[in-house]
């Protein structure tokens, strides 16, 4: 016992010596760089936004030539001074059949209710929403093609930089279902890297059809969905079923944030497929 109290008072007290020498080769260290080394802190990392803050809903049309694209997101937000430091601009494309809710689907997310379209000789509608999180801003700049044939030729500009693309369908219209694939082509055709989305609207008209039609829509849908490797949402404009979610799911990808949506396959509920 006296030799193991002995060795252990050895071995702190060498202990000591050893911070002290430590120490005192840090000084050398400093006073030969001339100034300490400073270290800054990385700002936060984004988290997925709750639209609870100010929101700048605008509406208007944009030509077929317009004169700047918005800039694609960056991967990370610095905090400065400067008013605009802080903004990620996010370009969202939505396309689809007329008719089928892209317009309604928008003014519920953005917060306009009066419905201020804007559909002019161009053929897209175009409406921003402002998040503020945390003392950054995100702002979605969403892109709407009308659908008719003369629209059409306005895809190349919606697509062009979007971060994600929204192909969007009547879920009480097997026309417009069979239409998603046709739509996804011509959006690969101008923009190979855009998160692909399948959106099925009208899901309060959806649910008052016959179950083993439901069925079969939601079957196809699913099966579109995995063949062009894209997310599924069942939604609603009217009750606001899974419409914020939409966004909430684009962001977390964009900025590789841990959440994920349930998924849910129950045909005769808002289904979610990946």
């Amino acid at each position: 016992m006296v030799q193991f109290c002995l060795g252990k008072k050895i071995q702190r007290r060498f202990s000591i010596l050893r911070r002290c020498i430590l120490r005192a080769w840090n000084q050398i260290l400093m006073c030969s760089l001339g100034k300490p080394i400073q270290y800054h802190m990385l700002p936060h990392r984004l988290t997925v936004p709750t639209p609870v803050a100010t929101i700048v809903p605008t509406s208007g049309s944009v030509s077929s030539s317009p004169t700047s694209s918005p800039p694609p997101p960056p991967m990370c937000v610095s905090h400065h001074d400067h008013k605009d430091s802080d903004l990620v601009a996010l370009k969202i494309s939505l396309l689809g059949d007329c008719q089928i809710g892209k317009t309604s689907f928008l003014a519920k997310y953005v917060g306009n209710e009066k419905e201020e379209k804007g559909m002019l000789k161009g053929g897209m509608n175009m409406m921003d929403k402002t998040l503020m999180v945390k003392g950054a801003r995100i702002s979605y700049n969403l892109w709407e093609v009308d659908g008719d044939e003369g629209s059409r030729g306005q895809i190349p500009v919606a697509c062009k930089d979007s971060v994600a693309i929204l192909i969007m369908f009547d879920l009480t219209s097997r026309v417009t279902l069979n239409g998603v694939i046709r739509w996804y082509q011509e959006a690969r055709k101008w923009n190979q890297n855009a998160i692909p989305i399948i959106i099925g609207t009208k899901f309060d008209d959806f649910i008052q059809l016959p179950i083993d039609l439901q069925w079969a829509i939601a079957s196809q849908a699913r099966a579109y969905a995995k063949a062009v490797n894209a997310t599924l949402f069942f939604s609603s404009a009217t009750y606001n079923i899974n419409v914020n979610k939409i966004f909430k799911f684009i962001t977390a990808k964009l900025f590789d944030l841990p959440w994920t949506p349930e998924r849910n396959l129950t045909v005769g509920e808002p289904i979610i497929d990946f």
